[in-house]
């Protein structure tokens, strides 16, 4: 969760030794990165919400996370690397506080040298005949294995690896072939398929598999050591906890793009393809789609940012690069030369706009049930803008959606938080005040220990009906304190996983070049400065928020929350604030009568059967790469796979209506309407949304 934050307030909090007084710009890259290393190290120590000794122990803790970024399944790297590098592992606390860069260096050159040594051997792999028929097995689970004792078990494990990715190319295409098949039958006018023997099949797979792994190495190898080094930093500040990271002046563009909803440029997806460029799908209004001269597939040869500059050659580049180019100031010129596919030349200038990323706003749906209407809310996330005060935000988003929804005469609301990783803080506040009346929302508490209670100030809710969130194990941040907060108040029912993800800390973002003398981007750093409580007292830190109506959903089984990131902070109570509770309906009936449903509900226990099945499916250590027995394997899930099928054609009985506006938008953005169908088809078969719109029948029979 972020606040709107100006660093400057906190710049009496430190000591005038963290300023660098007489800023020398750097000379070089290593140079910058030196800097960046010591002012993060002091934004952690001094800024942060729980601040860690930076001694031996983190080293340690650094050591150990790094290597989990850099090399997570033990495969480039051989033991006598780690031998090395073992001797710095108490050593990268002194490394942070000095800017010293001799481990980042010695890492990272390493790196470079075993991804071209491993290149060559997958090349010596795939130049040789692969036998599928040898009887092997690929360990999957990195903390079953250790690093390559030399290069020829490497060279071993990367052949296993290769027969692996094969064998999967080859059960793809199998599987393709099948469902092309059931799709055909009855269909005389339909294409014959393509009908492939093992030894095609086996050819094909390892043209794929080889392809797939030449560009994996060509982008690898095309990779700045800036990116490296960013990965190197969030070693070090993981480990005070998992929302504190370090963002290149890149990486923070690409968040507050994201966070806005909105960027700068001409709408086309850039796509990277054995190491050249293409144009992919235009958006439609979008620069690239009014030119009417650029089309999908065309190949980017060079981008003429400015006027002033010359074009620059984007053959070999990688796409992010290509990105930055193609991004600039609203009005502006750019221009693309570009090979059609019948190898003409052709330059093309547009005027670059601004370009909404629509998934990240907020949309709603009629749902009709019972001849009564009801109100679908999706909320991906808790956007806001705060450079621009004509930007989109979420609270404006939602107002407009319900204004939508009661002129079409809807009886009850869903708000669907599924999946809503949080965002802007205030963003609670004011969309609290689209259900209820004003009062306090959040509690928060800085790292001294001072408790500060926000409130809602508006008085005049817009929707004052049934109202039910839904949220699942991805809920997150301010998605738990929008639930917590209308869970407390008694003023919606929160229904879905028994618990959400349990974040509960606030984030800022600490623009380091504030720190210096200089207007050069160093970065920023994305920090922990406070903690945020439920108007009770209780936190979410860890513990998340638990449902009203529990119902356990594909998620449930996983791995996925706070509690389970070793460097989470801990739970805690503060003492709970002044509110008045609603008490608007009676939870342990509808609990009752949810309950009575779902155990008479087999697509839900069939839904959970599943969930379980396809979780232990993930948790498997080693995998066959004989072409006998992951056949076989394949074949033996098919068969458990078999009394799922029927979840795939689950239809919950709901029925969709789209807005007037947006069936005609349909007609003429071939995007939306595609978006659209999915959105739909994916809600025809939500059982929690089914039980939702129970659940707001029964609000409305008990009102």
């Amino acid at each position: 969760m972020l606040k709107n934050f100006k660093p400057a307030r906190f710049l009496l909090l430190l000591p005038l030794t963290f300023f660098v007084l007489g800023f020398r710009p750097p000379n070089s890259e290593e140079e910058k990165m030196q800097i960046i290393m010591v002012n993060t190290k002091n934004v952690l120590s001094y800024l942060h919400y729980s601040p860690k000794p930076i001694n031996d122990a983190y080293s340690k803790e650094v050591y150990k996370q790094y290597f989990e970024s850099i090399d997570p399944t033990k495969t480039y790297f051989l033991q006598s690397d780690m031998d090395e590098f073992r001797k710095y592992e108490t050593k990268l606390d002194d490394y942070l506080n000095t800017g010293d860069l001799t481990f980042y260096k010695l890492t990272v050159d390493k790196l470079y040298q075993r991804i071209d040594e491993i290149d060559k051997m997958t090349q010596d792999i795939f130049s040789k005949p692969i036998n599928l028929e040898e009887d092997e097995v690929l360990t999957l689970e990195p903390k079953l294995k250790n690093a390559p004792a030399n290069k020829q078990q490497q060279y071993n494990e990367w052949r296993k690896y290769v027969k692996y990715n094969i064998l999967q190319e080859i059960e793809s295409m199998n599987r393709k072939s099948e469902e092309k098949k059931k799709a055909d039958s009855g269909n005389e006018n339909s294409p014959k398929p393509e009908v492939l023997s093992q030894d095609e099949k086996i050819k094909k797979a390892t043209e794929n598999v080889k392809d797939i792994l030449e560009e994996k190495f060509i982008r690898f190898k095309k990779r700045k050591k800036m990116d490296w080094f960013t990965v190197y930093m969030n070693a070090y500040t993981h480990i005070f906890d998992p929302h504190t990271n370090y963002y290149s002046p890149q990486g923070k563009e690409d968040f507050d793009m994201d966070f806005k909803g909105k960027i700068i440029g001409i709408g086309a997806v850039i796509q990277e393809k054995k190491g050249n460029l293409y144009i992919g799908t235009l958006s439609i209004g979008a620069p690239a789609w009014k030119s009417k001269q650029l089309t999908e597939g065309d190949k980017i040869l060079k981008i003429k940012s400015t006027p002033d500059t010359d074009p620059v050659n984007v053959v070999d580049m990688l796409s992010s690069e290509a990105i930055r180019l193609i991004r600039g100031e609203k009005g502006s010129p750019i221009t693309l030369t570009v090979e059609k596919k019948d190898g003409s030349i052709q330059e093309v200038t547009m005027l670059r706009e601004e370009i909404s990323i629509e998934d990240t706003f907020a949309k709603s749906i009629i749902v009709n049930a019972a001849d009564k209407k009801y109100g679908l809310i999706n909320l991906p996330k808790f956007n806001a803008d705060f450079e621009d005060k004509d930007g989109r935000n979420a609270s404006d988003d939602i107002k407009k959606e319900i204004i939508k929804l009661k002129e079409q005469n809807i009886q009850g609301i869903v708000l669907d938080l599924r999946n809503n990783g949080g965002g802007s803080l205030t963003e609670v506040g004011d969309i609290m005040g689209l259900f209820m009346e004003a009062g306090p929302y959040v509690q928060v508490k800085d790292g001294n220990g001072k408790i500060t209670a926000l409130r809602n100030k508006n008085e005049t809710p817009i929707w004052k009906g049934p109202l039910v969130i839904l949220q699942n194990e991805l809920s997150a941040s301010a998605a738990e304190i929008l639930s917590g907060v209308m869970q407390d108040y008694g003023r919606a029912v929160i229904m879905g996983s028994p618990v959400s993800y349990g974040k509960g800390t606030v984030q800022v973002f600490v623009d380091l070049n504030r720190f210096l003398n200089t207007q050069e981007d160093y970065g920023s750093v994305k920090l922990t400065i406070q903690k945020y409580y439920r108007i009770t007292g209780e936190s979410t830190q860890r513990k998340g928020v638990g449902s009203d109506i529990p119902m356990k959903d594909i998620l449930s089984y996983s791995d996925i929350g706070e509690k389970y990131d070793d460097y989470a902070l801990a739970w805690d109570k503060i003492p709970g604030t002044s509110f008045n509770k609603k008490n608007s309906f009676n939870i342990q009936a509808l609990q009752k009568t949810s309950e009575e449903r779902m155990a008479k509900n087999d697509h839900y226990k069939l839904l959970l059967e599943y969930s379980q099945w396809r979780e232990n499916l993930g948790k498997e250590k080693t995998v066959p790469v004989s072409i006998q027995k992951y056949s076989d394997l394949m074949k033996q899930r098919k068969t458990q796979d078999e009394k799922f099928k029927v979840l795939k054609t689950l239809e919950s009985g709901l029925k969709f209506t789209m807005y007037p506006k947006d069936i005609e938008r349909e007609k003429t953005d071939a995007a939306f309407k595609n978006k659209s169908e999915v959105w739909v088809k994916n809600l025809q078969k939500d059982l929690y949304l089914q039980e939702a719109i129970n659940i707001v029948r029964d609000i409305e029979v008990r009102s």
